[in-house]
């Protein structure tokens, strides 16, 4: 359970709150979605739980536990994956974001483990203009560092969902969680521009829209660590006294 639920007491809060300038926390947002028939509806939270994970053990942050059901709405043709709207994600962070402030912890990362959560970056947006210290990671250009790092052979848009990617980090922090099939499920769908009209599926029957077949805990585990490097620009940005 110490991988999605951080183990920190307040002590440990505290004492680590101590030596820093400035408290950064770090929250993983999942989503609970299909993912095709071998990997979990809560894959996304267990990515974004990856990453903010491998944040933690690189960067002194406060861990916080994850949102796990987030704006999946695209995925709604397929039993199993459960949606809030977007006014109700949007307040869920704002008031997580409040309450660290008032108890000292005046700076948040929002590690997004779902491509769908478009209004992350709202959130990220306007609290920035009110100057409040927020980020939103990791970007598409952190991905794409990875991406080459790691050897993932699908470009970002081929590796939509289900995919080399997320096939990868799961075999790395979670092979208990696959089942089988991720060999034989590659489809590619690399024009989707009426996705959110139509949904997931208008484009894919499966739900898969990537090349899993690619995927290796070798590439997971260089996925992961090539992110927390790049997390340190956003950790400097978040810390810095300007």
């Amino acid at each position: 359970m110490s991988d999605l639920v951080p183990a920190d007491t307040t002590e440990d809060v505290r004492t680590r709150g101590a030596g820093v300038s400035r408290q950064v926390a770090v929250l993983p947002v999942g989503s609970f979605e299909q993912h095709g028939p071998y990997l979990p509806l809560a894959t996304d939270t267990l990515v974004a739980c990856a990453v903010a994970r491998e944040i933690a053990g690189a960067y002194p942050v406060h861990l916080l536990p994850p949102v796990t059901i987030s704006c999946s709405h695209e995925h709604a043709a397929w039993p199993g994956t459960v949606s809030i709207s977007s006014v109700t994600l949007h307040a869920v962070v704002r008031d997580i974001a409040a309450s660290l402030r008032r108890s000292g912890v005046d700076a948040l990362v929002v590690v997004n483990g779902h491509g769908g959560n478009y209004v992350l970056g709202n959130v990220v947006q306007e609290s920035s203009a009110r100057g409040e210290r927020m980020a939103l990671f990791p970007a598409p250009e952190d991905w794409e560092a990875a991406r080459e790092r790691a050897g993932v052979v699908a470009s970002l848009l081929t590796d939509m969902h289900a995919g080399e990617i997320e096939t990868s980090i799961l075999l790395h922090a979670h092979p208990e969680m696959l089942r089988p099939g991720y060999e034989t499920s590659d489809f590619v769908a690399d024009d989707r521009r009426h996705l959110l009209t139509l949904g997931m599926s208008g484009y894919t029957d499966s739900g898969v829209i990537g090349r899993p077949s690619l995927g290796s805990a070798e590439k997971g585990k260089e996925l992961l660590a090539s992110l927390a490097d790049s997390f340190g620009a956003y950790f400097s940005l978040l810390t810095s006294a300007e």
